[in-house]
């Protein structure tokens, strides 16, 4: 496994500005060595107070593509639209926000290819790669479910895939794509941020059992070869 280095705050405010001043540091250094940086983005609540900091730093946000690392397949414009949510954070900013999927599909595996084929056009390997974690240990969509082998263990060049969570997750019950965990580890920088002790006891247990864990989270992880940090908040 991966060197981890986990980061211990005491507010989601700290941590959320800790967080974004990294990825502002690693956007900044992708910008200077290859004139843009592309990224990786998760959903969810945990990182709203991060993104609210980010778009604040003064960046080249012209040079800046954003992907969201996973999405549901669910119009542009519904509330559960991951790149919805990121593209009103910053696309007012000048960053390129490249959706994954557009749409409610009735064909999940499809939409996954069509997903894979879209990031065929996108700069890779990423330069950020920043993840949340489910209270179940899922991490980007990669949830257990029959889809799991796939986006784990799936061709190594595929960089997206369509997954059907099983169970459905009843406040989003909806079919995904997600970023592979092969795509994921290949990031030049992966950054974990979560909150709350009942996900940090998730992660550890992920990271101790490693390859044979039955957390997502621990099978992602197990594969990275670049150091990761961990930053949490209680």
């Amino acid at each position: 496994m991966t060197e981890i280095e986990w980061w211990d705050y005491d507010s989601a405010d700290e941590m959320a500005c800790a967080v974004a001043q990294d990825a502002q540091f690693i956007i900044e250094s992708a910008i200077d060595a290859r004139g843009n940086a592309v990224v990786a983005l998760p959903g969810g609540k945990t990182p709203l107070p991060i993104y609210d900091r980010l778009a604040e730093a003064k960046l080249d946000w012209k040079r800046v593509t954003i992907i969201p690392t996973d999405d549901r397949l669910v119009a542009m414009g519904d509330p559960l639209s991951n790149v919805t949510a990121l593209a009103k954070q910053f696309m007012p900013k000048g960053a390129r926000v490249l959706p994954i999927t557009s749409e409610a599909a009735a064909d999940y595996k499809a939409a996954g290819r069509a997903a894979d084929a879209r990031l065929r056009d996108v700069h890779w390997p990423l330069d950020l790669c920043l993840l949340g974690v489910g209270a179940d240990g899922h991490t980007a969509s990669i949830f257990r479910g029959p889809d799991f082998d796939e986006a784990v263990a799936g061709p190594r060049e595929r960089r997206a895939v369509g997954v059907m969570p099983d169970p459905l997750p009843p406040e989003a019950p909806v079919a995904r794509v997600t970023l592979t965990a092969h795509a994921i580890g290949l990031s030049r920088a992966l950054m974990i941020a979560v909150s709350g002790q009942a996900k940090r006891d998730v992660i550890e247990a992920a990271i101790k059992k490693g390859a044979a864990s039955p957390y997502p989270i621990g099978r992602v992880l197990a594969d990275v070869e670049l150091p990761v940090d961990i930053h949490w908040s209680a």
